[in-house]
C-alpha cells in the first residue's frame, strides 16, 4: 500500500497576501480558491512538478501563522531556482552548504546545496539541490 503525502497546511494571517506570495512570487500553481462557509476559506497551491500541495486557510486551522519551519522543496538546479525567486522579489538566502557543522556560502557536494526563504508570515522554506544522477 502506498502512503502519499497530499497536502501540508500552512498557517497564514492573510490568505490573499499569502496566495499572491506563493502563486505570483514563488511560482506555485493555484489549484483551488473556495469559500467553505462563513469565515472559512481554502486556497490550495502546488509547487511545479510536485505531488504534494499546500493549503492556506482561514477559520479552519488552530495554528498561529508563521510557526512552520523547514518545509523543503527539491530542485534540480539550486542557482537557477534561487535566481527565479530573487527575480520574483522573494528574499532568498545565498546558496549555502554545511561544512564541519557550520553553514558556508556556496555550493556543496551531493545533496548539500541549500537556499532559505520565508513567506510574509515567517513560515520557513528550504530549497535543496538534488544531484543530477538521482
Amino acid at each position: 500500500m502506498d502512503w502519499k503525502l497530499e497536502v501540508v497546511p500552512v498557517p497564514v494571517s492573510d490568505v490573499d497576501r499569502a496566495k499572491r506570495f506563493y502563486g505570483e512570487q514563488v511560482g506555485f500553481v493555484v489549484d483551488l480558491d473556495t469559500q467553505l462557509g462563513d469565515g472559512m476559506r481554502l486556497v490550495q497551491l502546488t509547487p511545479p512538478g510536485s505531488g504534494c500541495s499546500i493549503h492556506l486557510s482561514t477559520g479552519i486551522l488552530n495554528m498561529p501563522p508563521g510557526v512552520l519551519e523547514g518545509l523543503q522543496l527539491i530542485v534540480s538546479d539550486i542557482e537557477t531556482a534561487r535566481a527565479e525567486l530573487v527575480e520574483r522579489e522573494v528574499e532568498a538566502s545565498p546558496v549555502q552548504h554545511m561544512e564541519d557543522g557550520d553553514w558556508v556560502e556556496g555550493r556543496g557536494g551531493d545533496w548539500n546545496s541549500f537556499v532559505f526563504f520565508s513567506d510574509p508570515d515567517g513560515n520557513g522554506w528550504v530549497l535543496q539541490e538534488r544531484p543530477a544522477s538521482d
